[in-house]
């Protein structure tokens, strides 16, 4: 509306003024089409699409092109323990029955009952397993029980994971009509069937505890014998307490580096689990998490009041015993809290949270399709690095975008002056529509693929998030985009004026040179202002030195040879004329970016 405006204002001016109108309408499209920051859709989307594709690379899949920009300021991670911190690779690393504890060893044999525990959870997993705790057990089971004849087909009758029963539960049916009912799960919920009482599940608790401490995860193991298919619920038939499995998923070899670098980019990492707290807190205290406040239960979260969560938020960094609905708890809090929340999941049931997120986060390798739906980004390898690297990549794409924002609006500043301001003085128009359709051509591919491939900054990932109420392009940076703008007009602006009333330089001579002054200038700006701090001369830019050659023989082109100059209503300038312009236009377009360094190194 304001460019429209100015169209109508300059043509209706011009045609009073001069009485021209049709040179007014030609001087109204001009201003129109230089007051138009058409690149703003044109950089957005550059920018998106390329990160998109860059974030890819980085194994991570865009699926919210707008999440790109969200990224670079998450001031919270909060991951999944199993196969984002840990390789999700599970081995059974430990046997307890009332006989003993057994240090699973490869090739060593396994005490009788031991070798009972190992076969009783290899009947309460799956034939054909996905889960990785039930990959282990099988593999085990047919390594080591290679002399006992595995039942065969498939399990008569099946109770998977409840949240009212943690644990799975598998119905075999033996010679004749006899039964063996194998339970798999949480130690609590196998305690709970077998009925024990609160003395011996105190000293199952001590042994717990001991695995929990060495990372391992730990699973309850018991078996049922009963005449006939179960008819009721597994709840109400006597199972025997066999033993416990402790199993070890190492951590990736890239977890602590990554954490590291969260830690300085000012980014808290909130470790959620749902393996005893124990477990855990020797997995986080192993990464390099905080673990001095210790673990939240799932049950503490579900109860506290949220006030007394989002205090707890502050200092608490491992949450253990969390089912999906406390996730989503978490992050109504944290977003209470003012904080850009990132959320890793992976079940149908972690959908909610991944949607409440400012970023949710799914798994590629072992995420469902409802999670997968639900969220912003899929992690390709499921790794927590790979998140890291997403976040610095976001930095890189939101500052990136800011140069080039700035540039487009600071280069329009002499555009649109130099359309205007001729007029008002009673010079002759220094800009035509073709000029401004030519400086088009120029702007356009610099400002989305010259400032999209800039590196990051050193110091990006060592400083905070950015607050979430600072906006992409502000005040501030609208005085910058003036500042460096009105540079370039006064330097253009000067030189055309001298040369028409002081130089005594022919009308298309001048316009020549003023155009060369700012198509120089065009570009030194478009240099000085994509260059991150300490890079302005060392960076290789292929993309801006191509843009470069192809100005520089296009320029050639129309002031070289008549038939062009005549078109765009120029001519070729002297060789003084032309240093001068060449001269003129490196100054007013890096004059901004001398001063900031200036002032950087008073600074310093």
């Amino acid at each position: 509306m304001v460019a429209i405006g100015f169209c109508a204002l300059v043509a209706l001016a011009y045609g009073l003024l001069r009485d021209d109108w049709v040179g007014g309408a030609l001087a109204g499209l001009t201003v129109a089409i230089s007051l138009v920051p058409e690149e703003f859709p044109l950089v957005l989307a550059v920018f998106f699409a390329i990160g998109a594709w860059r974030l890819a690379t980085h194994n991570v899949l865009t699926r919210r092109s707008s999440v790109i920009e969200t990224l670079g300021g998450a001031t919270v991670l909060c991951v999944d323990k199993t196969g984002t911190l840990t390789e999700n690779r599970m081995a059974i690393a430990r046997l307890w029955t009332r006989e003993g504890d057994v240090a699973v060893a490869d090739g060593a044999d396994l005490a009788p009952s031991a070798r009972t525990a190992l076969r009783i959870a290899a009947l309460a997993s799956a034939a054909r397993p996905v889960d990785p705790m039930d990959k282990a057990v099988r593999a085990m089971s047919l390594a080591v029980l290679v002399d006992e004849p595995p039942l065969s087909g498939a399990p008569e009758q099946v109770w998977p994971l409840r949240p009212e029963l943690l644990a799975v539960v598998q119905v075999w049916r033996t010679a004749g009509e006899e039964r063996i009912a194998a339970a798999k799960g949480a130690p609590e919920a196998i305690f709970r069937l077998c009925r024990l009482d609160s003395a011996e599940a105190a000293r199952l608790h001590d042994v717990i505890e001991g695995y929990a401490t060495q990372g391992l995860r730990v699973l309850g193991v018991a078996s049922a014998r009963h005449d006939g298919p179960l008819d009721a619920e597994p709840r109400t038939v006597p199972f025997e307490f066999v033993g416990l499995v402790g199993f070890i998923d190492p951590l990736r070899a890239d977890v602590p580096d990554a954490l590291e670098e969260a830690r300085r980019a000012g980014i808290d990492v909130i470790m959620i689990t749902g393996d005893h707290p124990a477990t855990a807190l020797a997995i986080a205290r192993t990464a390099g998490l905080d673990v001095s406040a210790g673990a939240l239960l799932g049950a503490e979260v579900a109860a506290m009041p949220i006030e007394e969560l989002r205090a707890r938020l502050k200092t608490v960094r491992v949450f253990a015993r969390i089912v999906p609905e406390q996730k989503l708890r978490i992050v109504e809090a944290l977003k209470a809290d003012g904080e850009i929340v990132a959320m890793t999941g992976d079940g149908v049931n972690d959908a909610p949270a991944l949607q409440a997120a400012h970023i949710g986060v799914a798994m590629g390798k072992r995420g469902t399709d409802v999670a997968r739906e639900a969220a912003d980004l899929v992690l390709l390898d499921d790794s927590f690095a790979s998140i890291v690297g997403g976040v610095r990549l976001g930095r890189r794409i939101f500052a990136n975008l800011r140069r080039a924002l700035i540039y487009i609006t600071a280069i329009h500043v002499p555009i649109a002056g130099l359309a205007l301001l001729p007029i008002l003085l009673g010079l002759p128009p220094i800009l035509f529509p073709m000029h401004v359709v030519l400086l088009e051509l120029i702007i356009d591919p610099t400002c989305s693929l010259v400032f999209e491939s800039e590196p990051s900054e050193a110091e990006a990932m060592r400083q905070p998030p950015r607050p979430a109420t600072e906006p992409l392009f502000g005040p501030a940076h609208l005085g910058i985009a003036a500042s460096q703008g009105m540079g370039v007009l006064v330097g253009v602006l000067g030189l055309y004026w001298w040369s028409l009333t002081m130089g005594g330089v022919p009308e298309p001579m001048a316009r020549g040179a003023a155009l060369v002054a700012l198509i120089v200038a065009n570009l030194v700006l478009a240099l000085a202002d994509a260059a991150v701090p300490g890079r302005l001369l060392t960076a290789r830019r292929p993309t801006y030195w191509f843009i470069v050659g192809v100005v520089a023989l296009v320029l050639a082109l129309v002031l070289g040879v008549p038939a062009v100059g005549s078109i765009f209503k120029i001519a070729m300038p002297d060789a003084g004329l032309l240093g001068l312009a060449v001269g003129i236009g490196v100054v007013a377009g890096g004059v901004w970016r001398s001063w900031t360094v200036l002032r950087s190194v008073a600074g310093r």
